[in-house]
């Protein structure tokens, strides 16, 4: 029983009366989030005719219910955490009182102010043709939104994600959230239970903490799992210093309760517990939004993971493409743009494309933050047969020591000749350090490139140039080189 939920807006195109009414085009995108609005852009600035279908409030869930309303909602958490912590930069702290609704009103304003990036007139006046209707396959080459018919040379399904319900006894009949509607949530909020370990999950789980509940995180699997260990081993210590118990391995058996008060009965290593709160949160993985589009009558494979695409994003159905979360990537707007770039290439271009993955830089925003990019020290072990593993902690950098946020280190995984091969960050500003890591991947730069840079001092980026340069400094440690230069001292 999901105690909120999300709100549809105004339509922008009315059906018209006129039943049936054809619409021709180059391409037919499904869905306004991000990676749907990346391909109806690039397909109408290249000439093409788009028409871009959405039933729901543009912007997806980026920015109605995921990573901007999170962004806020931790803002506002991480200034009440500044309060009651100030004492550790000689300022008397306090406990901060906190306004739920308040607190929603900020949230809702910040995504407000970004809307108008998101707006439908804005992608009509772009030459998109928008239709505020939802849309489902009549056949192999129609798509039926509202009374329009349209028939496109390309299909591109866009239409993210929804979050995934466990089957776990008691829940339908006890009142929860999802990550999506406790964005909307106006109440305090004494103690929050939360079943599932995703990036949402987390974050949200951490704001919520600083924001005044008691928070528990149940999982019943290892917490992000394809991830480094070592480098969420710091994000996860943070949450605990924090007062957060984040509990692993855990299995939900079932919850019960009415609003205010919820049980959750789990076991953990074969001992039985209960655990009570006054708020429960659903934040397992979610789910490809599928259900309703028709997938079987237009010939397009698909199973309880979702669609069946190959390296190109294209679907069974030779006509039809998919982009952004609902291919099972993660939901960010740089994935959403490689995709749109495959897509677009294959569809109007002919120009073979496929995903290269290793290029998509990933981040979770807790405090510390986490990012990556490219190959895992795990997974270039597997690829290669030798690689160099370099790190640096926070705590020497000037800057984190000045503003007390040492905790963390970099990690680099290199080639013995120093190609870079994949890159990870745990501390603050992880999200913008992992930047010229990114970019050294997807350019091939090797260490050398690295360090030949300056930089303002003192910075947290000077973190990243001094761990490219202990990559030379172990090897002007070889006792082969110290005696090549031994003698060319004695030449001179």
């Amino acid at each position: 029983m999901e105690m909120a939920a999300s709100q549809s807006g105004d339509a922008l195109v009315n059906a018209p009366e006129e039943h049936g009414e054809i619409v021709n085009a180059d391409i037919g995108v499904i869905g306004a989030g991000p990676a749907g609005l990346a391909v109806a852009t690039s397909a109408a600035a290249l000439g093409r005719t788009v028409v871009l279908v959405e039933g729901q409030r543009f912007g997806g869930q980026a920015l109605n219910s995921g990573c901007i309303p999170r962004r806020a909602l931790a803002a506002s958490a991480a200034r009440a955490h500044a309060i009651r912590t100030a004492g550790m930069v000689g300022i008397t702290g306090a406990e901060p009182v906190v306004d739920m609704r308040a607190v929603h009103a900020y949230i809702s304003s910040a995504s407000g102010k970004v809307a108008p990036n998101f707006a439908p007139e804005r992608f009509a006046g772009l030459g998109v043709r928008v239709i505020q209707a939802s849309g489902r396959f009549i056949d192999r080459r129609t798509l039926l939104a509202g009374e329009y018919r349209i028939k496109a040379r390309r299909f591109v399904i866009a239409t993210g994600t929804t979050p995934s319900m466990p089957e776990i006894s008691g829940l339908q009949s006890t009142p929860y959230f999802t990550t999506d509607s406790i964005l909307e949530n106006i109440i305090p909020v004494h103690s929050l239970i939360v079943i599932g370990g995703s990036a949402a999950g987390l974050e949200i789980a951490q704001a919520y903490s600083r924001l005044g509940a008691n928070v528990i995180v149940l999982n019943r699997s290892a917490i992000l799992p394809e991830e480094d260990g070592e480098l969420t081993q710091t994000v996860f210590e943070r949450l605990a210093e924090e007062g957060i118990g984040v509990h692993q391995n855990a299995n939900v058996d079932a919850v019960e309760g009415d609003l205010g008060r919820v049980r959750v009965k789990v076991s953990v290593n074969g001992e039985q517990h209960v655990v009570e709160g006054s708020h429960l949160l659903i934040a397992a993985e979610r789910k490809p939004a599928i259900d309703n589009l028709g997938l079987d009558v237009a010939r397009i494979r698909h199973d309880a993971n979702g669609l069946q695409l190959n390296s190109g994003l294209r679907t069974s159905n030779r006509r039809v493409f998919a982009v952004g979360a609902v291919t099972g990537s993660p939901l960010h707007a740089h994935t959403a743009e490689h995709h749109a770039a495959v897509v677009i290439s294959r569809a109007l271009m002919a120009v073979p494309a496929s995903v290269d993955t290793s290029l998509l830089a990933r981040a979770v925003f807790t405090e510390p933050e986490f990012a990556y990019v490219g190959l895992t020290e795990d997974e270039a072990k597997k690829r290669n047969r030798k690689i160099h593993v370099l790190r640096w902690p926070y705590r020497e950098n000037e800057r984190a020591q000045a503003e007390g946020i040492a905790a963390g280190h970099v990690k680099v995984v290199t080639t013995t000749t120093g190609r870079i091969l994949g890159a990870g960050i745990a501390g603050a500003s992880a999200g913008e350090l992992i930047q010229p890591w990114a970019l050294a991947i997807a350019r091939g730069l090797d260490m050398k490139a690295m360090v030949r840079w300056n930089l303002p001092s003192p910075t947290l980026g000077e973190i990243n140039k001094r761990v490219a340069s202990s990559y030379y400094a172990a090897n002007l440690a070889s006792p082969a080189l110290r005696k090549f230069i031994g003698l060319l001292a004695k030449i001179r």
